[in-house]
């Protein structure tokens, strides 16, 4: 009477099996069952409405903008004449150049202001002692969720030429062709200042209170424990609030729609590149919309964001990547 093979026995005769191939088809129909059973296909079942819903609405919008770019109105292919035209014609090339500057200038103020602000707050919070954190975490958070139409009337008004503002030397800071840029990135921070906050909290109270225990042992106080110890350790989600910032920054609309309308006023002071594709895509007044022209706007914000990207993985997140804990 033969014995059943034992468990043992079965996987070495498998593992021999997968070790010699003699290109068998015992052996091929075995691996390729084997490697089917280590697809994950319960997930996959959950990620694919995500990825349809994504690859619809963001992956072929983003493909054909570049597709277009490529092509005059008429539907010729030009190859990147569009983009000679938009960095070289002075027609498009003043407000194109103009609107990346405010761009820069709009960052500047998010990364510069709002992040310290955020990192600011965010540590006053994970102060031990200090009655009602959840209350202040929800009211500084409060107007992220607030729609955009209501933050610009809102601001609008409080910055309206009927109040005369003694820090800001205008009646009408929306209205100055020197402080509307500032005044509306201020505004921007003012709405957005609680999401880095929120990111750096979770961060901070995420650090082992044994390290900071053992710098005060040692004799550190806070600004030395802040420098040495809890700044090297949020260093990474610094840079993904500062990448995140810029993204968002660089695709920047509708604030600046809202309040200053898409001629981005004073004199296209607080034009930024999103007003600006607004206008060259579906034209504004007496300004004709052009496809081709508005798809090349489109794509060189794209290309500038992805160049963006590429300097943070391959710049900042490669060189604080040892400071992950």
């Amino acid at each position: 009477m033969t014995l059943p093979e034992t468990t043992i026995e079965r996987d070495l005769s498998m593992e021999s099996d997968r070790l010699d191939p003699s290109g068998s088809a015992a052996y091929g129909r075995r691996t390729f069952r084997q490697r089917m059973r280590r697809i994950p296909w319960h997930v996959a079942v959950f990620i694919l409405p995500a990825f349809v819903v994504y690859t619809t609405f963001m992956v072929y919008p983003l493909l054909d903008s570049l597709r277009l770019s490529l092509f005059d109105d008429a539907g010729k292919f030009v190859g990147l004449d569009n983009f000679h035209t938009l960095f070289f014609d002075e027609t498009f090339s003043k407000p194109f150049w103009g609107a990346l500057e405010h761009n820069v200038v709009f960052f500047a103020f998010h990364s510069l202001v709002q992040n310290p602000i955020a990192l600011l707050l965010a540590l006053l919070l994970t102060v031990q002692g200090v009655r009602g954190q959840n209350v202040y975490r929800t009211l500084i958070f409060v107007p992220t969720v607030l729609s955009v139409v209501i933050i610009g009337f809102i601001w609008s008004r409080i910055l309206s030429p009927l109040w005369d503002l003694p820090l800001v030397h205008t009646s009408a800071p929306l209205g100055s062709e020197t402080w509307s840029l500032p005044s509306l990135s201020l505004i921007s921070v003012w709405q957005w200042v609680g999401i880095p906050m929120i990111f750096f909290y979770a961060v901070l109270i995420a650090i082992p209170h044994d390290v900071i225990e053992a710098a005060r042992i040692d004799g550190a106080g806070s600004w030395r424990i802040f420098r040495s110890v809890t700044l090297p350790l949020i260093l990474p989600m610094l840079g993904i609030i500062t990448i995140v910032t810029f993204i968002a920054n660089f695709n920047a609309f509708d604030l600046i729609y809202t309040v200053q309308g898409a001629l981005a006023g004073p004199n296209f002071h607080t034009d930024i590149l999103g007003t600006y594709f607004y206008r060259t895509f579906f034209g504004f007044q007496l300004q004709p919309g052009s496809d081709a022209m508005g798809a090349t706007v489109a794509s060189a914000m794209f290309l500038i964001i992805l160049l963006g990207v590429l300097v943070y993985m391959f710049g900042w997140a490669r060189r604080v990547r040892t400071y992950e804990f």
